[in-house]
């Protein structure tokens, strides 16, 4: 039999390389012929054969390195800052543009709605006269009633505005306030004016405590022929509580005032004043020569003043004054029945005209200082211009502080 190939020390060369032997003589071919590593079958060991020397462990891989941090060290989650939401809000101008717009939105709707909410609290009066009424007139006229009662006011602030008698209820503040086609015209009725008709009162003051605003309204139209389109009562505090609200007015009194039952102490000369200082100074009457005339003067005074602070940006603007202001009305102020949020704007808005321009602010004319007859000649021209809508014919002599011809 033949033997096999590779048994004889010269044969089986060709094939040395299945019996492990290596180099060019076992019949392995050159190194640059030899086939790849990974193309060589492993050998595993015969049992009890010598493994040889252990081969080394190929070392882990290296970690794969993470994300390197900015510099600055760690920054802000997105949203907060940065490059995030707000940032990049703050960053366009389209942002503030909005912004203003909504913000202006926001002002308007509080400063329309604080007027309807002070609104529901304010009580109406019942003022329109039964019977005969003159007509309808061109131009609105408004009656404005200052009455002195203490309704509302605690002791100790009816002892801080020295008010005296808490049951008195009488008009002492009385005043026709006319808008239209021609200048606004303030015109002051004298407390102390007898009526000629029988209406059962002595004064005109004493109308309201005997017959309520109906009979006042009724003996102001017929001794005036003016229509009367709405009524406005303020209560003693109104004038304090209303001043305080705005920051207080201005008042230049002509000459020393001091007059304790007023609660009125004050020097000559343009000064700021406070709530109960105007009502003081408005109420005051015992302390010149002209009386009751004088009292009218500084009434008118201290509305215009109102007035003129009332219709200031800064009232409407100021979010806290324009809150106080209107919150103010309802705790002293009455309006006539049929009156709405709107004309009792356009009332507020009257009164703020007179405060300047060419407004015209008169007392009716009287015959002698007492201001207890009217000075018809004077008199009756001044209510028919009024009556037309025409109040840029009522002359200086019609219309004077106090009622009387060259008195200041």
């Amino acid at each position: 039999m033949t033997d096999r190939p590779g048994k004889g020390p010269d044969e089986g060369t060709e094939f040395g390389w299945l019996y492990g032997k290596k180099g060019p003589g076992a019949g392995n071919p050159p190194p640059e012929q030899q086939p790849e590593a990974t193309q060589v079958l492993p050998v595993q060991p015969r049992p009890g054969a010598d493994p040889g020397p252990a081969r080394p462990t190929p070392p882990p891989p290296a970690p794969t390195p993470g994300p390197v941090p900015p510099p600055g060290g760690p920054q802000p989650p997105p949203g907060r800052s940065g490059g995030g939401f707000w940032a990049k809000r703050l960053r366009r101008p389209g942002f503030y543009v909005k912004t203003f717009f909504l913000l202006l939105l926001l002002w308007l709707v509080y400063t329309l709605a604080v007027p309807f909410i002070a609104w529901r609290s304010v009580d109406k009066i019942d003022y329109e006269p039964d019977g005969d009424r003159p007509g309808e007139q061109d131009g609105t006229t408004y009656l404005l009633v200052g009455s002195d009662s203490r309704a509302g006011l605690t002791k100790e602030q009816r002892e801080e505005l020295a008010t005296g008698n808490p049951k008195s209820e009488l008009t002492d503040t009385i005043m026709l306030l006319h808008t239209g086609a021609g200048p606004t015209t303030l015109l002051s009725i004298p407390r102390d004016t007898e009526p000629g008709g029988d209406y059962g009162v002595g004064k005109i003051n004493a109308a309201y405590a005997s017959g309520g605003a109906k009979l006042l309204t009724r003996i102001v139209e017929q001794e005036t022929g003016i229509r009367v389109d709405g009524y406005v009562e303020i209560g003693l505090g109104g004038v304090a509580g209303v001043v305080d609200a705005i920051g207080g007015i201005e008042v230049c009194p002509k000459q020393n005032i001091k007059d304790r039952q007023a609660g009125l102490e004050i020097e000559k000369g343009c000064q700021e004043v406070d709530g109960a200082t105007a009502l003081g100074y408005s109420r005051s009457r015992k302390k010149s020569p002209l009386g009751d005339l004088a009292r009218v003067q500084r009434q008118r005074e201290v509305i215009a003043a109102i007035g003129s602070k009332v219709r200031s940006p800064w009232t409407v603007i100021n979010p806290v004054r324009w809150w106080r202001l209107n919150n103010a009305v309802p705790d002293f102020f009455a309006f006539g029945e049929g009156m709405s949020t709107i004309d009792a704007g356009r009332w507020a808005l009257a009164m703020s005209e007179t405060s300047g321009g060419d407004a015209k602010t008169c007392t009716v004319p009287v015959t002698d200082g007492s201001a207890t007859q009217w000075d018809r000649e004077r008199a009756d021209p001044l209510f028919e211009a009024i009556q037309d809508d025409e109040t840029d014919k009522i002359t200086k002599q019609q219309c004077t502080p106090a009622g009387i011809v060259g008195a200041q």
